[in-house]
């Protein structure tokens, strides 16, 4: 599960109640990039309780559009179940739930702005604001948390060329809100180091100061390039493991050559069972 997806989903308006219902189910499932959602659509009916025709068009609708994007397939018992990523930069681009804060103006008799206070039947007072308020900090920073963000937005713009940093400030503070909006720090210091690699031979006219990368989203591209790369892969690694799984199921020659780190991830994934492990003659 990633809180960091869910609550990217949670703030944005998607149409309807079915169609936050799902993308929410499916937000419990990713990863912190969006991507690994591995669920089919009849396990997404039964845990949300909606009728099939409605989540197979939910999710037809969804890619149309581009919030959900499919990355590969992985094998199962039934056959292969798609894989899903969903879109963060187009969910990002979505409208927010939050009213805007407007200022009212006073009025005669102004509305309470707080929580009464009064006292209890205990006597002991009420708190001075309830934990849903929307300016409640849930995850309250300590020290430890906002030493840990510096040091790591440090390490991220120090892979950054010396040459063309500007407003180092500033450029932390893209950092912390870019990592806050999910995105992963490998993932981040990664596409640095790429443009840093890509943009060597770059003369100073043409080269972006660090500044303006962080604040245009230049960043992104990069990103979504790691993350493309990584799905590739663990749709050659699923693909790979079907391949496997149906060697053992049918009790093929080529068996043998099968790892016992490969028999693992096959048990992990469910592809086979122990029992079809041993009668493949892999079982120890």
């Amino acid at each position: 599960m990633s809180w960091r997806v869910a609550n990217a989903c949670a703030e944005r308006k998607f149409g309807s109640a079915t169609r936050k219902q799902i993308i929410m189910f499916l937000a419990d499932k990713a990863s912190d990039d969006g991507s690994g959602i591995w669920c089919s659509k009849g396990t997404i009916q039964r845990h949300t309780e909606l009728g099939e025709t409605t989540v197979k068009r939910t999710i037809r609708d969804f890619l149309k559009e581009g919030i959900l994007v499919e990355t590969g397939a992985r094998g199962c018992k039934n056959g292969f179940t798609v894989v899903y990523r969903i879109d963060l930069a187009r969910i990002e681009a979505l409208e927010l739930t939050a009213e805007p804060d407007i200022e009212t103006g006073a009025i005669v008799d102004p509305v309470q702005t707080g929580p009464g206070t009064g006292a209890t039947v205990a006597g002991v007072p009420g708190p001075p604001r309830p934990p849903n308020h929307p300016k409640t900090i849930h995850k309250p920073l300590t020290r430890e948390r906002v030493a840990g963000e510096e040091e790591v937005a440090e390490k991220i713009l120090a892979a950054y060329p010396p040459d063309r940093l500007r407003r180092r400030a500033e450029c932390l503070g893209r950092i912390k809100e870019i990592l806050d909006a999910g995105t992963e720090v490998e993932d981040l210091s990664q596409a640095v180091k790429a443009y840093a690699t890509e943009s060597a031979g770059f003369t100073r006219s043409k080269v972006c100061f660090s500044d303006n990368w962080f604040k245009s989203g230049r960043w992104r591209t990069y990103v979504e390039d790691i993350a493309r790369g990584r799905e590739e892969t663990k749709a050659k690694e699923s693909e790979m493991l079907a391949g496997l799984a149906n060697w053992v199921t049918e009790k093929h020659p080529l068996c043998r050559h099968i790892t016992p780190s490969q028999i693992d991830a096959l048990l992990a994934a469910e592809l086979v069972t122990q029992a079809q492990i041993q009668a493949a003659g892999l079982g120890s």
